[in-house]
């Protein structure tokens, strides 16, 4: 089981894209210590607790210190990753610098170009911030973050020029096409972000890029995770600040297709994402289609594709990327073999 939390809404950013800004009503809801620990008692096999928001850093470190403080009372294998913009840190490196460095802790960031990103409304967070943070939390932490790169239809166009930074720094950049939620009214088309893929890898940059990789081996019988998994809800859980709960992060920000937490855990498991059947397939006859995993795994993105009524037009554009995707089953073999060296 994986634990997404939301500790609260508010972020010092201003990105255009943001998918997080009607988590609640009272925009000063703050998640609740207890159900974050009453969900661990109900799960105690829970491997992560990915954090994000709103930004996990406009709250103290003690908020996470007590959390740390509960899993080593309880030994629990659990690790915290926090998805992050760091500029609290930038701004504060030494008030950050303990927790990050604690054995359970494990931290990214994001970074995008274009205009998408913002410090503020007017102001755009640019390659000399992300670099100065990327270096600076190297001095003090011991090593440079993974990011995330959020695609849209505005930023596109240099989509591949954040894998190639990730190249320069040697880390792991992962790009997300953008989802209908918060600001963004209409989704990145699923088989543009997939077009992308193919390019990386065929520019051998895959090695840098999270979801090629995946891809990579998927295609060759390797493992299969969220957001391409159609089970994802059997063991995935997110709370939001005012401690609403649900099955996938995206839902829970449109505060879609919640759970009951309380009858939960008391034992009364629940899997809505797969009882919903609007939400199984983009069209019925995706079932007979070699891509109906990529196109359908993500239930969230089936949904936002058919109400901005793009499913026609992604699909046209899969049927010809089809068997170029299809194609890397011949042309990387070195991935037909489960390579340990590459398991995230």
């Amino acid at each position: 089981m994986e634990l997404i939390i939301k500790p609260t809404e508010i972020c010092n950013f201003s990105c255009t894209f943001c998918s997080s800004t009607n988590l609640v009503d009272d925009k000063k809801a703050l998640l609740n210590h207890e159900q974050i620990f009453t969900f661990l008692k109900r799960y105690p096999e829970t491997n992560t607790i990915i954090i994000n928001g709103g930004d996990p850093l406009v709250l103290s470190p003690d908020y996470y210190w007590e959390i740390i403080d509960f899993l080593d009372q309880h030994q629990m294998i659990t690790t915290l990753s926090f998805t992050t913009n760091l500029w609290d840190f930038y701004k504060k490196p030494l008030k950050w610098r303990d927790l990050f460095r604690h054995r359970r802790v494990g931290v990214s960031t994001s970074f995008n170009y274009g205009e998408t990103r913002r410090i503020s409304k007017s102001k755009v967070f640019t390659e000399k911030h992300f670099l100065d943070i990327v270096e600076l939390f190297y001095d003090n932490v011991g090593y440079r973050p993974d990011f995330i790169s959020v695609i849209t239809d505005e930023n596109y166009d240099t989509a591949i020029k954040n894998v190639e930074l990730a190249k320069k720094l040697d880390v792991e950049c992962k790009l997300n096409y953008a989802m209908a939620s918060g600001l963004l009214g209409n989704p990145l088309q699923l088989s543009r972000i997939y077009q992308l893929y193919i390019e990386i890898i065929s520019r051998d940059l895959y090695p840098w890029e999270f979801n090629s990789k995946e891809l990579i081996k998927k295609i060759n019988g390797g493992h299969n995770i969220c957001p391409r998994n159609r089970k994802c809800d059997e063991t995935i859980r997110c709370l939001q600040p005012e401690g609403d709960y649900y099955s996938c992060g995206a839902f829970g920000d449109d505060k879609n297709f919640p759970i009951d937490f309380n009858a939960e855990m008391k034992g009364k498991k629940q899997t809505p994402l797969q009882e919903e059947l609007s939400i199984q397939t983009m069209k019925p006859e995706c079932y007979s289609c070699p891509m109906f995993e990529i196109c359908n795994g993500c239930k969230k993105t089936v949904l936002d594709h058919k109400k901005s009524n793009i499913v026609e037009d992604h699909c046209h554009l899969m049927k010809q990327l089809a068997p170029k995707i299809l194609d890397l089953n011949e042309k990387n073999k070195y991935f037909a073999e489960p390579d340990l060296s590459l398991q995230l």
